[in-house]
């Protein structure tokens, strides 16, 4: 099938976003045979456009995200420039999960209507829409050898929304937004996230997120391509993790915790020379 012209030109803004929005993830993909990485980029931009849409609340927002969700379950037309994406990667990469789909856009719906967190089990749920089904699309794109690694790819997706959202507590708090889980909060005592000492909240949660990248490093070995990039990318994504603790788990930060960029070089580094078998 040939493609739609529509793809080739979607794919510089593809680029500029990935490089400029996700630095992490652009340093590891980086490194991604060249045809594939152009089509990850699509991925991002996709997945990117409608994220934006529910942040801005932008009147086109529920109906862009009904329009993909209908596409994916089978019942809606291939219309608009995200489908028409989309529809070129699952052409291209038939392992992909439509349901992963279906279940992202049900997650940024939720996001849209103002998603509430009371549970650990609530806060992995959403994690898991918003960015364990990326990690299932980004798996079934590299090629998986087992059934089993569905397991993993959900996992490193969950742990990567787990840090973004430690990483992002005051920006989100000023836009009325918090993503930690009711309860756990009140069982610690932090009644005012604004104010209140945080030091045993993000040791707990620094924690949590830790078991999920560990879950989600151990299913390197189903991926037929891109271990040592998906591996690199966890890696310095962690390294947020560890940077908070560096910095005090206490401090109510003005600015969105950051790894330097000769810390991630080192990292990356690290993770292309290692065997691809080692997480």
């Amino acid at each position: 099938m040939t493609a739609d012209p529509l793809i080739a030109e979607s794919l510089p803004a593809a680029m500029d976003v990935t490089t400029r929005v996700a630095r992490t993830f652009s340093v590891a993909i980086r490194f991604l045979p060249a045809p594939l990485r152009r089509d990850v980029y699509l991925l991002y931009l996709v997945c990117r456009t409608l994220d934006d849409l529910v942040d801005t609340a932008h009147p086109e927002a529920q109906q862009r995200l009904q329009e993909v969700q209908a596409w994916a379950a089978g019942t809606g037309e291939t219309a608009g420039r995200e489908v028409i994406i989309l529809r070129h990667l699952v052409t291209s990469y038939p392992a992909m999960p439509r349901q992963a789909l279906v279940d992202f856009c049900t997650g940024q719906l939720d996001e849209l209507a103002g998603v509430s967190i009371e549970t650990e089990e609530d806060l992995d749920l959403h994690s898991y829409r918003v960015a364990g089904t990326v990690g299932l699309l980004m798996a079934g794109m590299l090629g998986v050898s087992d059934t089993a690694a569905e397991v993993p790819a959900r996992a490193m997706g969950i742990a990567m929304q787990r840090t973004n959202i430690l990483r992002d507590i005051d920006e989100d708090l000023a836009r009325g937004r918090v993503y930690l889980p009711t309860r756990t909060m009140q069982k610690l005592g932090v009644r005012d996230l604004a104010r209140d000492d945080r030091t045993e909240l993000l040791r707990l949660e620094i924690a949590l997120a830790d078991g999920w990248y560990e879950r989600g490093l151990a299913g390197l070995e189903y991926l037929q391509r891109g271990r040592r990039q998906v591996r690199a990318a966890a890696m310095m994504y962690r390294e947020i993790l560890r940077q908070l603790e560096r910095d005090g788990l206490g401090r109510v930060r003005p600015r969105r915790v950051s790894v330097s960029t000769r810390r991630k070089v080192w990292l990356v580094t690290r993770a292309m020379i290692l065997p691809p078998s080692i997480a």
